[in-house]
């Protein structure tokens, strides 16, 4: 069970990303606006942002644009906002910042009180109409599992959803899991997934995940309590759009053996955020957190995760089905099954789909 703070900390983080940026401003920036929220800014980034020497560069790049007039033409909150979002990324290199205009916004740090029993019931209702971030969940020629995820939701929220859509591929000879368009969410939600495609008493540590501000380090270890296993080989894909979250479960998949990542290198984040604000209803999102996965010691900041079988995004998923029906016509060991096998990895191989047949049996 998470403690409160980070329960908090969490629906807090995904509200945020959730709230769209307001294109109407009450009043215009001033040039005293504009140097207020900048020097805010480079306060905050000096003090927080996981790289110190990096959070210096930054801020003096900031600080040198705005000298020279650079943010002039930005008399919104969301014109600056969308052009400080723009420069932290290029200046820094990490593309886990962000900035925002949200009406009303207020630093909220680490809040003292746990959210309304109306907030929470608000966010489970969003992430259900959302379907917990699983996009899809098919049964592939071959009996072949199939799921695609999103993002990782709180896992307070979408856990049972993942042990369910594990549940419905389990008598399955292969999964694939998509991740292809798998923006991130909670590491506590991908420590939940991956404990699924390990055998019961099998405990590992996963990640530790520093944090600049509070100068601590959480663990993050597969769940023991998760009753659902998955015990078939499992495939990964990925694209350059996978990102944070999703590459920690690629990475994590990877480097533990139990997964074959197909695909593209991944995009490159691994450092969590906090939210500050620095005026004028600006969020902005500064990684302040550093993960660094147990067996390797380190990350995929700025490299992303490296497919084993590299192939475009856009056929990863026929190059595991291939390589998933090759290896089951091989251990096929009966010879109407091998060539029902062979028959679908000829299919697939071309490209082809059975077409779905709506007559009665018999009828041509």
């Amino acid at each position: 069970m998470f403690c409160r703070k980070k329960f908090v900390a969490g629906l807090v983080f995904s509200m945020l990303w959730s709230i769209p940026a307001l294109a109407a401003e009450v009043a215009p920036l001033n040039e005293s606006d504009r140097a207020a929220i900048v020097q805010t800014l480079v306060a905050k980034i000096s003090a927080n942002y996981i790289e110190p020497d990096v959070a210096e560069r930054v801020g003096r790049a900031l600080a040198s644009k705005h000298a020279k007039g650079g943010y002039a033409s930005a008399t919104s909150a969301q014109a600056l906002s969308e052009a400080l979002a723009k420069d932290l990324r290029e200046f820094s290199g990490d593309k886990h910042f962000g900035a925002r205009v949200v009406e009303g916004f207020s630093e909220f740090g680490i809040p003292s009180e746990a959210p309304t029993r109306a907030e929470i019931e608000e966010r489970r209702d969003r992430n259900a109409r959302q379907g917990y971030g699983l996009q899809k969940i098919e049964r592939l020629p071959g009996n072949v599992g199939y799921i695609e995820l999103r993002s990782f939701r709180a896992p307070e929220f979408a856990g049972q959803a993942y042990t369910a859509a594990v549940q419905l591929m389990a008598g399955t000879d292969a999964l694939i899991l998509d991740l292809r368009r798998n923006g991130g969410g909670s590491p506590a939600s991908v420590a939940y997934l991956i404990s699924h495609f390990f055998p019961l008493g099998d405990e590992r540590h996963l990640i530790d995940m520093y944090n600049r501000p509070d100068n601590t380090t959480q663990q993050y270890w597969t769940v023991p309590t998760v009753a659902q296993r998955y015990d078939k080989p499992v495939y990964v894909l990925t694209s350059a759009r996978t990102f944070s979250a999703g590459e920690d479960f690629a990475y994590g998949m990877q480097v533990q053996k139990r997964g074959t990542v197909i695909g593209e290198a991944t995009g490159g984040g691994s450092n969590p955020v906090g939210w500050y604000s620095v005026g004028n209803d600006i969020a902005v999102a500064i990684p302040s957190s550093r993960m660094i996965n147990f067996v390797t010691k380190t990350n995929w900041e700025h490299v992303g995760v490296k497919p084993d079988i590299a192939v475009p995004a856009a056929q990863a998923l026929q190059t595991a089905h291939v390589a998933i029906l090759r290896n089951l016509v091989l251990s096929a060991k009966d010879d109407n099954e091998r060539t029902e096998l062979q028959r679908l990895l000829t299919m697939v191989e071309k490209g082809e789909t059975e077409k779905p047949v709506y007559t009665l049996r018999g009828e041509r």
